[in-house]
This record gives structure tokens, sequence and C-alpha cells, in this order.
């Protein structure tokens, strides 16, 4: 089944058009007509619909029934220390599968790659075009927001800052994600941070206690910084309930 986005505004009661860059794709490349089944994303809500119309003004669709939401009941934000390369793309693609609800790229002493505000810019248009298409690959019915990147210490500062965060650092011990979620259940909202390559000196790490983050252990083995998040992420998902 092909799933798109659709434009709220120019929605009309059941009758609704694909998003302009969706309806590119169903036109040019995929070659939908009028009475195809489809499925689409319209504020935050999954449809099975049917399209009415296809031509050069749009893909007009008729919602025909609501779907159920794909999207976890605990709401979790990825904090991830700017790693180098293309990496960043890999963490931002799988963490959408595994349903995270926002990703902030995190500036920290030990990233190695350095930005300028043009380079800046230019990644942070390429990872939200791989978060959307990412979402709408795996069902998501939302798409996850990607913020610019910001400082360790403005965090607290951010809007929608979680309930509760944890950052998993190499050197705490005897308190995983299983005895966390025992010692926080019915969490609504959670956040995750996750260092660079060279991981998380000391004094970032007081900077997060006083901040309220909870260090947690991941386990004897050190992960690398496009596997740890995913880690966590998905360890937590399941132990919250939302792989069942």
């Amino acid at each position: 089944m092909h799933r798109f986005y659709t434009d709220p505004a120019r929605s009309s009661g059941d009758l609704v058009f694909l998003a302009e860059e969706d309806a590119r794709h169903a036109l040019s490349v995929l070659r939908l007509k009028a009475g195809q089944a489809v499925e689409v994303f319209l504020e935050g809500q999954r449809y099975d619909a049917e399209i009415t119309s296809a031509d050069r003004d749009g893909v007009c669709v008729k919602l025909l029934s609501q779907l159920p939401s794909t999207e976890a009941a605990l709401s979790v934000t990825l904090y991830q220390g700017l790693p180098k390369s293309d990496k960043m793309d890999f963490i931002v693609q799988k963490a959408v599968e595994l349903g995270v609800t926002r990703i902030v790229p995190v500036i920290m002493s030990r990233c190695v790659v350095k930005l300028n505000p043009k380079d800046a810019s230019h990644k942070l248009e390429r990872w939200r075009k791989i978060a959307r298409e990412a979402g709408k690959q795996c069902g998501r019915c939302i798409t996850p927001e990607i913020t610019e990147p910001c400082t360790l210490s403005s965090l607290p500062s951010l809007p929608a800052f979680p309930d509760v965060n944890i950052v998993p650092w190499e050197e705490s011990e005897g308190h995983g994600p299983l005895a966390f979620s025992r010692s926080h259940p019915g969490l609504s909202s959670l956040g995750i941070l996750i260092g660079p390559e060279g991981g998380i000196d000391r004094d970032e790490i007081a900077v997060l206690n006083q901040s309220g983050f909870i260090p947690v252990t991941l386990g004897k083995r050190i992960l690398r910084t496009e596997t740890a998040g995913l880690a966590a992420v998905a360890s937590l998902m399941a132990l919250y309930g939302e792989m069942e």
C-alpha cells in the first residue's frame, strides 16, 4: 500500500489533496490514477483512502476509514551528540522507525564535526527529509521533529523538555534500562542523551546531573554512538510496552 502525507490547508470534509511533493511522486513515479487505494496521513491520523482525481492540479483522495494510530504512548526525545560523516543520516532514519517523537542534534566537547551556519542549514534540511521519508515508509502518523543543533547547556531551556531524562554513560554501573523502567513506571515523555564518538567527559556529566539527567548503563560493552541511541530507544520502547 502506498502511503502519502496530505495538505491540511486543502482539505474539505472527507476530500483532501496530497502534499505537493507526494503528489508529484504519485503522478510522475508511481503513475497512480483515480480509483486506486492508498493510505494517507492527515493531522496526526492515518486513513484508508481512494484517489478521486490525479492531474496537473494535484492528487485528490477521499478518506474512507480511520486506521489505528501507530504512535507510541511514550514520547521519546533523542538528544544526539553530533557524529561525523553520514552517521547522523542513519541515526535519524532508524530512530524514526523505532518511534521517537523528536531528535535534537547536540554540540558537545568531543564532537569531531564543526558546523558552520551554511553546513548546519544544509544538514538540517537533509535530516528532515530523511525523517519524513522514514516516517512515511514505516507508517508513522506524524513526522518526528528534527530541531536545529544546540549546545549541552541549552537543553533544559528547549520547548517540550521531557518529564525524565537519562544519559547512557560507559562509567555508569548497576542501573540499566530495566532498573530505570521499574523505578519510573507510567512515563509519558522521556529524553535520552547520547554522546558523540569520543563519548561524554566528566564535566559534561556534571552539567547533565545539574539539569536532572540520570546516568544509566547499557551493559558491559561500549557501544558506538550510532548504536547506543538506537539500543536505548529500542530497549526502553520494549520495556514500556510499545513493542507488544
